[in-house]
């Protein structure tokens, strides 16, 4: 009997093998070092794609380009208000299948962390939390509060089961590894006092409770109760600390980039720095790290929040908005996730010995009465040596020098703001500064489709009064009206003006002055346009000021009040108010100013276009569309353009350019775009460095320039013939100009220094021990379908300059030159030896190549 159960259960194990991972059951359970799973600890590198953000076609590309970048996992919030539109109605299709999206993350082989929330932040319209609860009678968000509890926890229990169903934790086979509940908590916790730590407290207990066989973090919560995980999200973490000695140190978001807001400049980070920030962590005790994010996305429909998010969530990711690899980015985070996974042994078995390489004196930023050279930053070695294996972290934290230093009886050159990590103590195979990865630069480039048989369609104003369902007696907070229904709202109102007034006759024309609390409105009078005025995202009260067109008799006012997305973070933001709150004064008249704030308005939610349902191709007749050539120049502000066009060949990512409109919504078959608007972009685009700290005004693009310009157009979104377009332009952009482009890869270029640290070179023997060929390589790799067809610029000696406008330098080898011509991908050494003579002997050199692909 006994040797029958032996074999029986040997058999199960071998058809549990070859049946595949979906019946591998494992345990995920953490310790002081690491998140151990199956018993094992691991060094987790994952990376935040956003299902939404994104078409379920190109999900497993881009998961599969995750794991190709040498991720391990994953993470996706969980979108409430998307998923649960009414109370008890649900909708999890399309962009919205959260089951889908994971089981493609298995099916590729990676991990999932699971961020439930359900409150995310995100740049997403209130925070992820739908608008509907904001008036559960006597509720309040994120506190110690019956209301928001029992609805939390509801819709957490919903997600978690429908996990649980498709045996989707690990625990049941499947790929979820970690689970958050809450969001960034910590700041909301300390001003909540005792109602904020009982909410954290219960929201804890109850995520326990529903037995997940799964950890829970807390991020930015440094009092998360056990057995839940607190976590730190930020640019750098090396100084976070767990709350208990016994968990594991995780960095839930290290931020890849920032988000863009429409009227500023395109926020960049540097992969140097990113890339030093992440060695830091692992340094100091790390084990977890998380981009946020590795793939942004897009803000299609109303979805961006804030408010005043663009549309784009590119982040500056590794991988674009439209899910093309950003280069060197993703290339040298790839290197360094393989250094860090040589060395894991190391990391996840012992502590790290900390042994000073030598000392500097940073000068100090502060007034002229204070000490020039105080703070002494230091040049560190990080050994971790156990479990037979040892690993050493090399530090330079000095922003504006190279060193030298010693280590091992060896020497080696760290760059400013570097970290070389030798995953044998003995070679460096990594530096974070030292970019040997590609860099690629895209272009939008014209396709040959045109945009035929335009129509328009101008927004009726006479009949607004008419056709409005609400009147009252001041002004009404226009979400309370709207309940996000729709970006605009119209307040419309009368004032009557004596025939006898002066500026009938000459005089200077009356003000109106009209205080909103956000975050745009058009101003019509008669209606006719008279003007407009805008928030930003920091100060979204304005005021809109200047003259108007009345006459004699009854004149109607008009206020169209627009969103640009709801709040998604500050204390109970569901309380913020939205819209015009007054007051509306008319001055400059004979008997001084009128306040038009107390008297009778009536409402129209949204427009009228908008409840025609123009967007769709069933809701396009519904309306008289006129057919007029768009080259007159007569643009008129909120009016409605449709065209159709077939669509374009080739599979590169394609985007509408909309540089010639103001601002609006835009649809494709139905589907929503976005928003766009042409706000011109304010900041400091300077040359940018990779050393010192980082902060999102740092390293900038675009400025002058539209803040967004191009609109990702996903291709699952087109029929091969007779797509149709509608624009939506509140301020009368000319849509004649509107093109399709395609975004494709430019040129690529290589540039690295001779002894570049190259993880390729690094071998490990069969004996454990290792050794690395210090001949760097430059490596040149085309689209697939693509090879290089030419050879732009190439250089070996000290040229200089950045991809796109490199220059040869003082010294430079003639023949220089390399044979990759015709081939889709090639390597080059980077030797003397490999150019026939040495340009300039005892000059460290370097070779730099730029080269064009095509079909």
């Amino acid at each position: 009997m006994e040797t029958f159960s032996v074999s029986k259960l040997l058999a199960l194990f071998i058809v549990a093998l070859f049946m595949g991972p979906e019946l591998m059951f494992c345990t995920v359970t953490y310790d002081r070092k690491a998140l151990l799973i199956d018993g094992q600890r691991r060094i987790l590198i994952s990376g935040s794609i956003h299902y939404p953000r994104s078409t379920p076609d190109m999900w497993e590309d881009l998961i599969q380009k995750a794991k190709d970048g040498g991720l391990d996992v994953i993470d996706t919030y969980v979108f409430w208000n998307v998923h649960e539109p009414s109370p008890g109605n649900y909708n999890f299709d399309g962009r919205y299948d959260l089951v889908r999206f994971i089981k493609t993350v298995q099916k590729v082989g990676l991990y999932v962390h699971l961020r439930i929330g359900p409150y995310v932040c995100a740049e997403w319209n209130f925070g992820g939390f739908p608008v509907w609860l904001k008036y559960v009678p006597g509720i309040s968000f994120r506190t110690e509060n019956g209301p928001f509890e029992a609805a939390m926890q509801g819709f957490t229990q919903k997600i978690v089961q429908m996990m649980k169903d498709e045996k989707l934790f690990q625990t049941q086979g499947g790929p979820i590894i970690l689970s958050q509940i809450e969001n960034e908590y910590g700041g909301e916790s300390r001003r909540l006092g005792a109602a904020g730590q009982n909410y954290v407290n219960w929201a804890a207990k109850m995520a326990v409770g529903l037995d997940t066989g799964v950890p829970w973090v807390m991020c930015k919560e440094e009092d998360a109760p056990d057995p839940v995980i607190n976590a730190c999200n930020g640019f750098y973490c090396d100084a976070f600390t767990p709350n208990k000695p016994y968990k594991p140190k995780l960095w839930t978001e290290a931020w890849s980039g920032w988000y863009t807001e429409f009227g500023q400049a395109n926020p960049h980070r540097p992969v140097e720095d990113l890339a030093f920030a992440v060695a830091r962590f692992i340094q100091t005790g790390g084990s977890f790290i998380n981009y946020y994010m590795y793939h942004g996305g897009t803000n299609f429909g109303r979805s961006a929040g804030g408010p005043f998010i663009t549309t784009s969530y590119d982040y500056d990711a590794p991988i674009d908005e439209y899910g093309l690899i950003r280069e060197p980015k993703y290339g040298h985070l790839r290197e360094l996730h393989r250094a860090l996974k040589l060395s894991q042994q190391a990391l996840v078995s012992s502590d790290p010995t900390i042994t000073r390489l030598g000392t500097y004196q940073q000068k100090k930023q502060g007034n002229r009465n204070s000490k020039p050279y105080s703070t002494m930053v230091i040049f560190q070695a990080h050994v971790f040596s156990g479990s037979r294996r040892c690993a050493a972290f090399l530090s330079n934290y000095n922003p504006s020098s190279p060193a030298r230093v010693f280590f091992n009886n060896l020497h080696y050159d760290l760059p400013p703001w570097s970290i070389s990590i030798l995953p044998d103590c003995k070679n460096a195979v990594f530096n974070t500064a030292r970019v040997g990865a590609q860099i690629s630069q895209m272009q939008m480039s014209a396709t040959s489709t045109k945009l035929l048989s335009w129509e328009t369609y101008d927004e009726d104003l006479s009949s607004l009064e008419d056709s409005s369902t609400i009147t009252a007696v001041g002004l009404l907070e226009q979400i309370n009206v709207t309940r996000d229904s729709s970006d605009y709202l119209w307040y419309i109102t009368s004032v009557d003006i004596g025939s006898s007034e002066s500026f009938l006759r000459g005089g200077q024309k009356p003000i109106l002055n009209i205080q909103s609390a956000g975050d745009a409105v058009h101003v019509f009078i008669n209606g006719q346009y008279s003007g407009s005025a805008f928030g930003t995202r920091e100060q979204r009260q304005f005021t809109f000021t200047g003259p108007v067109d009345l006459h004699a008799g009854t004149n109607k006012i008009s206020l169209l009040s627009i969103t640009v997305g709801l709040p998604n973070i500050g204390l109970h933001y569901e309380n913020w108010k939205t819209g015009i709150v007054g007051p509306v004064l008319l001055t400059g008249l004979d008997q001084g100013k009128i306040d038009l704030t107390n008297q009778k308005w009536s409402y129209q939610v949204g427009l009228k276009g908008e409840s025609s349902n123009l967007v769709t191709p069933n809701g396009r007749t519904s309306v008289d569309w006129v057919r007029a050539s768009l080259a007159t120049g007569n643009q008129q502000p909120l009016r409605w353009h449709k065209a159709y066009f077939d669509a374009p060949g080739g599979s590169e990512p394609l985007a509408l350019d909309l540089q010639s409109m103001g601002k609006g919504q835009v649809w494709i078959n139905g589907q929503s775009i976005g928003r766009y608007w042409t706000a011109y972009a304010k900041g400091g685009c300077y040359s940018c460095s990779y050393t010192g700290t980082y902060r999102p005004a740092k390293c900038q693009s675009d400025c002058g320039g539209p803040t967004q310009r191009w609109y990702h157009v996903p291709r699952s979104w087109l029929k091969p013939t007779n797509n149709l377009l509608v624009v939506f332009e509140e301020l009368g952009g000319d849509a004649s100009k509107i093109s399709i482009v395609k975004k494709s890869l430019a040129s690529i270029c290589a540039d690295a220094f001779e002894n570049h640290p190259n993880i390729d070179n690094y071998r490990v023997d069969s004996d454990g021990g290792s050794s690395l060929d210090h001949t760097a390589k430059i490596h040149l790799q085309c689209e697939p379908g693509t090879t290089i067809s030419s050879i732009k610029f190439a250089s070996f000696g000290t040229p200089y300059g950045t991809c796109g406008s490199f220059q040869q330098g003082t010294c430079h080898a003639a023949n220089s030159r390399d044979a990759c011509t015709g081939l889709e991908s090639c390597a080059v050494g980077i030797s003397s030896s490999n150019f026939g003579t040495d340009p300039c002997p005892g000059v460290l050199k370097r070779l730099t190549v730029e080269a064009l692909c095509s079909a």
